[in-house]
């Protein structure tokens, strides 16, 4: 099974129908770590800034979507989406447990203690718009960045999304589907 994993399209749907072509292919389950819908107070107002577009192509997703809750989600981004918008979501990759969460509400440390505690095998965020992709503890953690407003890190300003399957999960460019960085499942 291949699963994408994307955060932070903050309204912008030319970047989800990029994810989905370029890619998302052949993913059975779409893995979003919130703030799906508005822009936030903090960040510009991007030239691509259509929340109900995006709303109405992720309510017609040729793939299912577990979207997790983001600091800039509120109740009506659930109700618009018809979706739930829990602050947590549980997927299992055959025998891999990924855990998505936002982000915004951990302490520094919080995510490792979660992921031992929860036996994930990938924990995910979203919230710092920068591309993460690391193995400690025996454990993968991932920020798969964002498709729409970037920040800069270790990888420059580039848009980005994740791909997980039962070899490991890869950070991928949203504009060619090439892959950035890529690691394998820590042996269990």
């Amino acid at each position: 099974m291949r699963v994408g994993i994307i955060s932070d399209t903050h309204g912008d749907g030319s970047a989800w129908e990029q994810a989905l072509k370029n890619c998302f292919q052949g993913c059975e389950m779409i893995i979003h770590a919130g703030d799906v819908l508005y822009h936030g107070p903090r960040n510009p107002i991007i030239a691509a800034y259509a929340p109900k577009d995006l709303a109405e192509l992720l309510r017609q997703s040729p793939v299912p979507l577990l979207i997790a809750r983001g600091n800039c989600d509120a109740e009506v981004d659930a109700m618009v989406l018809k979706l739930p918008l829990p602050e947590q979501v549980v997927f299992q990759l055959g025998e891999r447990r990924i855990i998505a969460q936002h982000g915004h509400r951990l302490a520094p440390g919080e995510a490792e203690t979660l992921a031992a505690y929860y036996r994930a095998d990938l924990w995910v965020t979203g919230h710092t718009h920068v591309p993460v992709l690391a193995c400690q503890g025996g454990r993968l953690y991932l920020n798969p960045g964002s498709p729409s407003l970037p920040h800069s890190g270790p990888l420059g300003k580039l848009k980005t999304v994740a791909v997980a399957d039962e070899q490991g999960v890869r950070l991928l460019a949203l504009a060619t589907g090439e892959v950035l960085q890529e690691l394998p499942w820590p042996a269990s």
